[in-house]
């Protein structure tokens, strides 16, 4: 059984189950691989570390189609072609693995998710078959294709993931690595085969049905290409800081504003990449390792927000020190982009440079304009009375 995809933003990848149907046994059971609770124990922790424990349970059909059904969400049914001893023995390990000793296991956004798991409950009864036709065909997809496909619908989300997933989502998936999405895990395995009771092939799948059709949009075949709207944003935001660097140089309004754009980039940018580096040296999310957006949004930015402030109020140290850090952050970013002709070092960050990039150079710009080294900045020093 496989749904599709919901409103929040775990949702939007969608959702399946596996459906036991036993005339002897009421009611029908759906064993759900994708059980999470916020309330769990150390679940923050855990999230952050990149070891959350999911785990599995059997529900009874009805209602837990009709949760669906609440949500808007859409419902396919496939029915296998398994012979009966597969059936039998798919059952007894749902069973087996629903017990509380084995039911939880380490979460895994692609890897080891409530979709692989389907699809491994369901290949080790059929002696591989699923895996046997997919594991080698392409798909011309990656991990991030998908993941920015599904969460167009959310910028925020979007770009947060478009931050903090490094190289390990842009290489090539197979089929078979793609059915961590639940419709590609439904789409695949209509081509495969199973040997039927003469020994002839016979198709795993023998039927379809749609139990329920959403009304809401689906998601997009293809990511949005906002490739000009980052650049675009990044460029008006470095356009104002350098404008807002000039205007410090006359009034204290200016420094103000000046000060404060400074300290909040600082550390917006500044913590972004203590998580960035933090995700990849403290925790085991893997997709988030060698990430070459540290280039950009790195811990080092968290320096303007101290430097610059300290150059307005009057430090020398502080405004060299602060023009100094600007051109450093521009070297890298200029670093980041220089480096996307390697071909070792292939991630899709490109909308990330674009909007760095700008920032950065504004800062420099502000930084380092003529009389700036002389004090224009600074406010005016008052002679003391004689």
């Amino acid at each position: 059984m496989t749904m599709g995809p919901g409103a929040q933003v775990w949702e939007r990848f969608g959702h399946n189950a596996i459906w036991i149907h036993d005339p002897a046994t009421e009611p029908d059971t759906t064993y759900n691989y994708g059980l999470f609770d916020f309330q769990q124990e150390n679940f923050l922790l855990r999230f952050i570390r990149g070891q959350m424990w999911y785990w599995m349970a059997g529900i009874p059909a009805g209602p837990y189609v009709r949760s669906y059904v609440r949500d808007n969400r859409s419902v396919w049914l496939q029915e296998l072609n398994l012979p009966p001893r597969a059936r039998l023995e798919l059952r007894e390990f749902l069973q087996w693995n629903e017990r509380p000793e084995n039911r939880f296991y380490h979460y895994d956004y692609y890897d080891d998710n409530c979709s692989t798991r389907v699809r491994d409950a369901i290949d080790r009864v059929i002696g591989g078959a699923i895996r046997a036709r997919t594991d080698t065909v392409p798909t011309g997809k990656t991990y991030r294709f998908h993941t920015q496909r599904l969460t167009a619908n959310d910028p925020p989300i979007f770009t947060g993931l478009l931050l903090a997933l490094g190289p390990g989502v842009d290489r090539p998936i197979s089929a078979w690595e793609e059915m961590f999405l639940p419709l590609a895990l439904r789409d695949h395995i209509r081509g495969v085969t199973i040997p039927g009771p003469g020994g002839g092939p016979m198709p795993l799948v023998a039927g379809e049905r749609t139990l329920f059709e959403s009304t809401a949009t689906p998601p997009p075949d293809a990511p949005p290409l906002w490739l000009r709207w980052y650049l675009l944003l990044g460029g008006a935001v470095g356009a104002v800081v350098f404008a807002l660097g000039r205007t410090a140089r006359r009034s204290r309004a200016g420094r103000l504003m000046f000060g404060t754009v400074s300290v909040l980039w600082g550390v917006v940018a500044g913590l972004g990449g203590i998580v960035l580096a933090g995700l990849w040296a403290f925790t085991d999310h893997a997709m988030a390792y060698r990430n070459e957006n540290l280039l950009q949004v790195n811990p080092l930015v968290l320096g303007l927000a101290i430097l610059v402030p300290m150059g307005l109020a009057g430090s020398a140290r502080g405004e060299r020190w602060a023009r100094g850090l600007a051109l450093a952050l521009v070297a890298l970013s200029v670093l980041g982009l220089v480096l996307q002709v390697l071909p070792e070092l292939n991630q899709v960050n490109g909308p990330v440079i674009a909007l760095a990039l700008p920032i950065h150079l504004g800062f420099a710009l502000a930084l380092t304009e003529p009389g700036r080294a002389r004090g224009r900045w600074r406010p005016p020093r008052i002679p003391a009375r004689r």
